[in-house]
């Protein structure tokens, strides 16, 4: 399944926060990796309430450019969120990974090494993987910007937003729509299959009969050569709807090309994706994907957290900014609950979760989260909301 980082694009690679949202809420890659098995005592997250709370920030910071990019805007998103925070001082040490996960491992003991308390961080799956492994006898959770829900368990968790989390808010969306049978349109590796069975899964929890699955290879040719049996599969099983797991960058504008091409309207049989189909920006004027539909975090709170960002740094934010912003609002506000191990799994997991830079969050009890989305559109060239984020999970911490 494919982590936190944005994949690349198809055909070129091989087969309380204090003011930020009280007006908006009301209050303040790879394939599949053997979780975090919990040894010693994991759970435990014990602090010295009188001194600053140490948190290690693992960043691949001497990786590729994009990387590195990626990595200086989740330090400024978390120290923005540092200045946020209301009646915690934490201690944030950054710690370079290089990308690489014998270095997060190190990075990660180096770390509890000299006191941290919880890790934030890594980016990438294997690396998170790592860094937990290293740690998991320390006591000490890692919270990873990876959305990769098949390295979450022990003492690892997962901030990015998960493909069962998008999958099963579009299928209710899609129920409520009177949607009863769809056809899953995956790709082939292995972040497509993980999809495959997110949508697969969602749609039995709400009462949607996958009525076919098909794939393609890979390449233009492969989906050109594939684009007419899926439509025939559409067509013969009456569906009325496709869930695609592709993204912008991947297979998705000329799967969605082709597939009307060959008679499948969206108005007709709607169009559902697993990804953001507003990234890059450029995506959202895309002709084939009008229409469709796709699930994105609370966008008033987003855009609030966006103009934060850009008002003190100057630029607009990466994406995965929001992620080091969530992780350390989870922090802050874990340690303001008073318990007695405010870093341990039962306070990262209270059922009320979190408020962050994209709206409420929260963990769960295997690791993975659960974000509230909402339910976006393409139409006429902009994003709109046709089904809003929900705003709390009945007293979401802050």
């Amino acid at each position: 399944m494919t982590d936190a980082v944005t994949r690349r694009p198809f055909f070129t690679r091989p087969i309380g926060i204090r003011n930020l949202f009280r007006s908006a809420t009301g209050l303040l890659a790879a394939g599949a990796l053997a979780a975090c098995a919990p040894t010693g005592n994991v759970s435990r997250g014990t602090i010295n309430p009188s001194q600053p709370v140490q948190v290690a920030l693992l960043l691949p910071q001497s990786a590729n450019a994009s990387d590195r990019l990626v990595a200086q805007n989740l330090e400024n998103a978390a120290r923005l969120a540092i200045a946020d925070l209301q009646g915690v001082s934490i201690d944030l040490r950054v710690y370079d990974t290089a990308g690489s996960p014998t270095q997060a491992s190190a990075m990660a003991l180096r770390a509890a090494d000299e006191g941290a308390k919880i890790i934030l961080g890594p980016i990438h799956a294997q690396d998170a993987n790592a860094a937990g492994s290293a740690v998991a006898s320390r006591g000490i959770n890692v919270l990873s910007f990876s959305n990769n829900s098949d390295i979450a368990g022990g003492n690892v968790f997962v901030l990015g937003q998960t493909f069962a989390n998008s999958a099963d808010r579009l299928m209710r969306f899609a129920a409520g729509q009177g949607r009863r049978d769809i056809v899953v349109v995956s790709d082939p590796d292995a972040s497509g299959q993980v999809g495959r069975r997110a949508i697969e899964t969602a749609a039995a929890a709400n009462g949607i009969r996958v009525a076919g699955a098909e794939s393609y290879e890979l390449s233009q040719q492969g989906v050109t050569a594939a684009a007419p049996n899926i439509a025939t599969t559409v067509r013969n099983t009456g569906a009325s709807g496709v869930f695609f797991t592709a993204g912008t960058a991947g297979a998705l504008p000329m799967l969605t090309q082709l597939l009307r091409d060959n008679g499948i309207d969206p108005n007709v049989t709607a169009f559902y994706g697993l990804t953001r189909w507003d990234v890059p920006a450029s995506a959202v004027t895309t002709p084939s994907l009008q229409g469709g539909y796709f699930a994105v975090p609370d966008p008033a709170i987003t855009a609030q957290f966006n103009a934060r960002y850009a008002g003190a740094y100057g630029a607009a934010p990466h994406p995965l900014a929001a992620l080091a912003y969530d992780g350390i609002a989870a922090i802050g506000a874990a340690v303001r609950s008073g318990r007695a191990d405010p870093l341990g799994r039962a306070s990262l997991t209270q059922p009320s979760g979190f408020v962050g830079a994209n709206g409420v969050f929260r963990f769960t009890a295997d690791g993975s989260n659960q974000r509230a989305l909402a339910v976006a559109q393409l139409r006429d060239n902009r994003v709109e909301v046709v089904e809003n984020a929900p705003r709390s999970f009945s007293g979401a911490g802050s």
